[in-house]
């Protein structure tokens, strides 16, 4: 039995896809959008009630939710590919580092710039939200800038950089940074990352 991912367009499962095809894993893509029938969006409520993607299940049947979850979890099912750092390492603590700030601050705000009806109670609040979150993202890819070295986890691509790399197709505002764009170029040219990406229509 074979990975089955729920994914579309314009969501992490961007990053997950990416890293199944550098670890030349055996999945199937269920795409659950407008198009979808009803019995995927079904299927996907019975295994995540947020109805949320990526929504992961494993071969054994278990699921993972959360886009930096599921990558990592691939990293550690297929450390040959080289998707993180090896366990145990000062480059893998960079990597858990950076991952998780990615995922809780970037990640995060960039839903309060595109959703931010979710983080107010007042809708006249929404437009504060949105410029907190532009403000807020600026923040944090000047924190990822300055500890590149070159790469998020070190001197070696990483599925973290893949993950930058998303998050930056999704600025609100360009991000100019040439550090930054040298590590989109580096994952766009990537033989596994990058047609992903041309697949998604982010290069």
């Amino acid at each position: 039995m074979s990975i089955l991912l729920y994914s579309r367009k314009d969501t992490g499962g961007l990053v997950v896809e990416a890293a199944l095809a550098k670890a030349r894993a055996d999945y199937r893509l269920a795409e659950v959008d407008d198009r979808s029938s009803q019995q995927a969006a079904a299927d996907l409520a019975a295994l995540n009630p947020m109805r949320q993607v990526p929504t992961m299940v494993l071969p054994d049947g278990a699921v993972l939710t959360e886009s930096a979850a599921i990558v990592m979890h691939i990293a550690d099912l297929y450390p040959a590919a080289g998707l993180a750092p090896p366990r145990g390492t000062p480059a893998h603590a960079r990597f858990l580092r950076w991952m998780l700030f990615m995922a809780t601050n970037l990640y995060e705000t960039d839903l309060r710039y595109f959703y931010p009806e979710r983080y107010t109670a007042d809708p006249a609040g929404a437009e504060g939200v949105k410029a907190a979150a532009v403000l807020r993202m600026a923040s944090g890819f000047a924190l990822i800038e300055a500890a590149l070295a070159p790469f998020v986890a070190g001197q070696t691509l990483s599925i973290a950089d893949a993950y930058l790399a998303m998050l930056m197709g999704w600025s609100p505002q360009p991000v100019a940074s040439p550090r930054l764009q040298a590590v989109l170029a580096a994952v766009t040219a990537d033989p596994d990352y990058g047609p992903v990406w041309r697949r998604h229509e982010l290069a």
